[in-house]
């Protein structure tokens, strides 16, 4: 590590970056001023703070913390504030009976000892509010920024905090799963997890959803909206309490057994955490807590979403950093999650924020004074403290420009998240399915977005996220089979036309992601099984209606229904990659994308994938190009009855390869492919 010219710091491994990508040279004193800035603050942290362990557990010193001899030290941050005080059931509601004593640097402490009969002075269960006095004289009632808890009653516009401190604290019994070779995610929203017309429950998640996710072959859950958000309709993206896991589903106990429950099936979970902005509400949220537009964000117009409607935190604030990185430090020992999805993190690393942005991909686009470089040298931080303190950790961006090294490690430079969200391959599905027939589709273009990504940084493939089944737009079998998937799903009839084009499609479409897209998978919850209709919360534009907030899973359990087969490949796609672990092998390479047959052929993992997506013409004799010499077998098959095919292949048979070269292959076999079939073949030679 030496320092530059530039005034920035070299990162020890950055030489390792630029030979993976030489199109970076030209922008190396923008990597060394970002690792510059994140060293200049992690010694801050170990002159001022004890260092980045003591400087991230903020949670044991702010808001309300037991000390050994049961006195609660409550203490906030409110540099505005001309005083606080803390009101609540514990002195009835008295507002001004407990003040806080001004430290330095904005922050305010109150001590309370037990009371004299040995009982905590705030019991487990009380209703709680910090009382603002601002500069210019007004009172306030404010949730602490670190509440554990928060509530609603009944048709209450506003949450309430509620001191947490169970006297029986759930205890973790089963060890966390370790990191898997290859990820395949459950996308999850808890309170849709039901098909009743209601908010369901973190308990009906553990007994229903654990059981089911493990059955479907996924080993990893990204569960959404757990942070509090008073708004539901907000789908958990409007958060107000940071560190409260949200009540409507239960308590905070409720969400540890479930993860638990979860490393007890092996699967690992990740948290879908909102640092890129937070709600404007204020009485129940960060905003204006001591009275004043800054504080947690930024004051003036940037410190606002021009389209989201929420606030954007101020990353170079010390108090701002102390909370967000001891928020995910929470997230990890209160509750023992795996990791994280941070969202919206193009809106975080460009103070354009992404509007009206269209990404050329010019590396121009990724440096110079359009990027929030505070934003991002929080990023480093945060994955330089999760990584370090919890090496299994997982982290994945949602970040949509295709900065180069968000997925690299901070020793290079880079912003150190595990993962990428592949985010154009959803959408050049919708767009291709909504655009064309499927006997127009452009093999060639659809190849080349599976395939096209940032070397040497991981990506996770889905063929449909929440965002595809969001109000105004509908899942992939809905966009498919559309009004069909209400009268011709029975079995007890021979299916439409249109719908057996849409089960045949689906599955070549997730089958083609999943191997193709990258090196980890993700699928939505419900969408594993063709979830018809689209995914709208209760509010008011829709009459409160739940009818399109829930997942209808007995359509996948009802034998008589089709779904059972779009939900039987979907197991058999991550059963089959469990066994061959294609998701953690080198990207594929492609002999065949055959314009005219429509046809797809890729070697991943030792095995040959092969797809024909004509939706009339099946193949005698096609030469498919192998890597190496053998005798292949099928190992999946979209074409099975189990699967909703027709049953046109033949799995006692083996196919011998030839000596013929074929797509850049030195090996080749023929084999029959019927009409929007997949099949994948493994050599018997490599079977062991």
């Amino acid at each position: 590590m030496s320092s530059s010219k530039t005034g920035g710091v070299t990162p020890p491994r950055l030489r390792a970056l630029v030979e993976l990508d030489p199109l970076l040279q030209p922008y190396e004193a923008d990597f060394k001023r970002r690792y510059g800035r994140m060293q200049e603050l992690l010694g801050k942290m170990e002159q001022h703070e004890g260092g980045l362990d003591a400087f991230t557990r903020g949670y044991a010193t702010m808001g309300i913390v037991k000390g050994p001899d049961g006195t609660l030290c409550c203490r906030e941050w409110a540099p505005g504030a001309q005083a606080l005080h803390l009101t609540g059931d514990f002195n009835g509601w008295d507002h001004f009976s407990h003040a806080f004593s001004r430290l330095e640097f904005g922050k305010w402490e109150l001590l309370l000892p037990r009371r004299p009969d040995g009982s905590p002075a705030i019991p487990h269960g009380s209703k709680l509010k910090v009382v603002v006095v601002t500069s210019d004289g007004r009172t306030l009632f404010r949730i602490s920024p670190w509440a554990h808890y928060v509530t609603k009653e009944g048709a209450a516009v506003t949450y309430e905090w509620v001191h947490w401190d169970p006297p029986n604290p759930y205890q973790r019994v089963h060890p966390v799963p370790a990191c898997p070779r290859s990820l395949r995610i459950y996308e999850a929203h808890v309170g849709i997890s039901s098909h009743e017309g209601r908010v369901a429950t973190y308990e009906h998640f553990t007994r229903n959803m654990l059981p089911r996710i493990k059955r479907l072959g996924y080993n990893c859950i990204q569960l959404m909206a757990v942070m509090e958000h008073a708004y539901y309709a907000s789908f958990g993206y409007q958060v107000t309490s940071f560190f409260a896991a949200s009540s409507r589903y239960g308590t905070p106990e409720d969400l540890k057994a479930l993860l638990d429950a979860a490393h007890a099936l092996g699967l690992r979970v990740l948290l879908d955490v909102v640092h890129s902005h937070a709600s404007r509400n204020t009485e129940d949220g960060l905003n204006e807590y001591d009275g004043t537009d800054g504080a947690f964000f930024h004051a003036g117009p940037r410190g606002a979403h021009p389209l989201w409607d929420s606030r954007l935190f101020d990353y170079r604030s010390w108090e701002v950093l102390r909370f967000l990185l001891s928020n995910l430090r929470w997230w990890m020992e209160e509750y023992g999650f795996d990791g994280f999805r941070f969202d919206g993190i193009t809106s975080m690393i460009y103070h354009h924020h992404g509007v009206g942005e269209d990404f050329s991909g010019n590396y121009e686009e990724y440096f110079g004074l359009q990027v929030d470089e505070d934003s991002l040298v929080y990023l480093m931080l945060a994955n330089h403290m999760l990584h370090s303190f919890y090496p299994q950790c997982t982290t994945v961006a949602e970040e949509v420009s295709g900065m180069p090294a968000m997925c690299r490690p901070v020793e290079e430079g880079g912003a150190g998240f595990d993962y990428r969200l592949a985010m154009a391959i959803p959408d050049k599905w919708i767009q291709i399915i909504k655009e064309r027939k499927d006997e127009d589709w452009n093999i060639g273009d659809i190849v080349h977005t599976l395939i096209n990504r940032r070397h040497g940084e991981k990506c996770i493939a889905y063929a449909e996220s929440h965002d595809q089944a969001l109000v105004g737009d509908k899942t992939l079998a809905f966009w498919l089979m559309d009004e069909a998937m209400y009268f011709d799903m029975s079995i007890l009839c021979p299916p439409s036309v249109v719908v057996d084009r849409g089960i045949q499609l689906h599955k070549l479409i997730r089958l083609l992601t999943h191997a193709l897209g990258g090196e980890a998978y993700l699928n939505f919850i419900g969408n594993e099984f063709g979830h018809p209709e689209w995914l709208d919360f209760p509010r008011v534009g829709n009459g409160e209606s739940f009818h399109y907030a829930r997942r209808q899973f007995h359509l996948a359990d009802d034998p008589t229904l089709r779904y059972q087969h779009l939900q039987a490949f979907d197991a058999s796609m991550n059963h089959a990659e469990e066994k061959f672990g294609w998701l953690a092998a080198q990207q594929a390479f492609v002999s065949c994308k055959h314009q005219g047959d429509m046809v797809v052929s890729f070697e991943r993992a030792n095995l040959q994938f092969v797809f024909n997506l004509h939706p009339a013409n099946s193949y005698t004799d096609y030469r498919i190009g192998v890597r190496t010499a053998g005798r292949y077998h099928i190992v999946l098959d979209s074409d099975t009855r189990e699967h909703g095919g027709h049953e046109r292949l033949q799995h006692d048979v083996e196919f011998f390869s030839s000596p013929v070269p074929i797509g850049g292959l030195q090996h080749s076999i023929l084999l029959y492919i019927p009409s929007r079939v997949a099949v994948v073949l493994a050599n018997r030679e490599l079977d062991n």
